[in-house]
């Protein structure tokens, strides 16, 4: 089981997001631009946009949260 710890005043970055979705087992499938498409072996797909160092949105985090909970269930 995988934890995600964030800092609960601030967004998380970007690249933590998608180093914790490549953690839970997603591989970078490439993108367009600065879109870069996430896949699990189980075919979840997430999409995650904007550059590294940007603050994640709120629809991006609940895409996040809602893609590794899928993975979770599964494994389960």
């Amino acid at each position: 089981m995988v934890l995600f710890w964030y800092r609960f005043d601030m967004p998380p970055k970007i690249r933590e997001l998608i180093r914790d979705l490549e953690s839970a087992g997603f591989r970078n499938e490439g993108g367009k631009g600065s879109h870069r498409k996430f896949r699990h072996a189980n075919g979840t797909i997430v999409v995650i946009s904007g550059n590294a160092g940007n603050d994640a949105k709120p629809y991006q985090i609940r895409e996040f949260k809602c893609a590794i909970a899928e993975v979770s269930d599964e494994e389960k």
